[in-house]
């Protein structure tokens, strides 16, 4: 298998999510890729001071800077993409900022029309953990917000919010170094981008942003044959997860719940409601993100959660 590199310039980096977009690199099933990308906005520069404008990829910002798009040599919708994440190295600094929506959410914090507020820290990978201006240090854990593929419709589409087809902003805090994330391929050769670098983010990313940052990814892209499910799930170094995604919480839940059902019944051989008796003592439903239009909800099963008696 072939590794390949893949660096951050303007004719590799793109804002939207589109069947149409030429991909900037072509790999085989099993190859390795290692990413760079730039922070979601796409600034070319750190801040030196908190809120000070400074160059960016896109100057008429669309949509998050993704790297991409990656072909996948074979892949067909109705595959099953797995992309592997083997080391996730955020760059030297990063940002977060809140205050920035006027809406009934931030209203009902207190925090809306008023100034934004921004966090800009030092990151340290040695240690694993950054420090911001205020003098607060927190425990890094990377991980990559946007891993996704277009629409198979024609057209543009935002890469805000997160779809049961293809993934993208998917912003959840569990897929660190070592877990693999499982996506429907929706369009032929996959055509995958991969950006929006997290240092950390806590499950809902309640404020809009994570600690936003550069990433340098290494990532092994394969198609699985014998999948547990057809939708969007994953295996971490201590978990399952499912996903659900919705305007509505309530079926963004239920999306999640419901594919963790059929997993259990296929790993333990059980009827539906046995299935859904056991997940009420094992596995735990996550609000992934609340920031991007739609709900984000994930379940998570833990390896170590249930024992079976041969």
């Amino acid at each position: 298998m072939a590794t390949h590199q893949l660096d951050v310039h303007p004719g590799t980096v793109t804002q939207v999510f589109s069947r149409d977009t030429p991909a900037v690199l072509a790999v085989d099933p099993g190859d390795t890729v290692v990413v760079g990308s730039l922070d979601a906005s796409g600034h070319l520069e750190p801040q030196s001071t908190p809120g000070e404008v400074r160059p960016l990829m896109f100057p008429n910002r669309r949509g998050h800077c993704l790297t991409g798009p990656i072909e996948v040599r074979g892949a067909q919708p109705g595959d099953m993409l797995a992309v592997s994440f083997e080391a996730l190295t955020p760059g030297g600094w990063g940002f977060t900022v809140a205050g920035r929506r006027d809406d009934a959410f931030t209203r009902s914090l207190g925090v809306a029309g008023g100034t934004a507020e921004w966090l800009l820290w030092d990151l340290d990978t040695e240690t694993g953990t950054g420090t911001n201006q205020l003098g607060h240090t927190v425990r890094l854990q990377p991980f990559l917000g946007v891993v996704g593929m277009p629409l198979p419709e024609e057209g543009e589409f935002s890469t805000t919010p997160p779809r049961a087809s293809g993934g993208g902003n998917i912003d959840c805090r569990e897929l660190v170094a070592g877990s693999t994330l499982f996506l429907p391929v929706t369009v032929p050769g996959a055509l995958l981008s991969v950006g929006d670098g997290h240092a950390a983010q806590g499950d809902g990313e309640v404020g809009g942003t994570a600690i936003e940052c550069p990433m340098t990814s290494r990532l092994v892209l394969d198609l699985e044959p014998n999948p547990p499910l057809e939708t969007i799930h994953a295996l971490t170094p201590t978990a399952r997860i499912t996903f659900g995604f919705d305007a509505d919480l309530n079926a963004a839940t239920a999306e999640a719940l419901s594919a963790m059902l059929t997993w259990l019944q296929s790993l333990l051989g059980l009827s539906r409601t046995h299935a859904l008796a056991l997940a009420s003592s094992v596995v735990d439903l996550r609000i992934t993100q609340i920031a991007n239009e739609t709900w984000g909800v994930h379940a998570v099963l833990a390896h170590d959660a249930v024992v079976r008696a041969d």
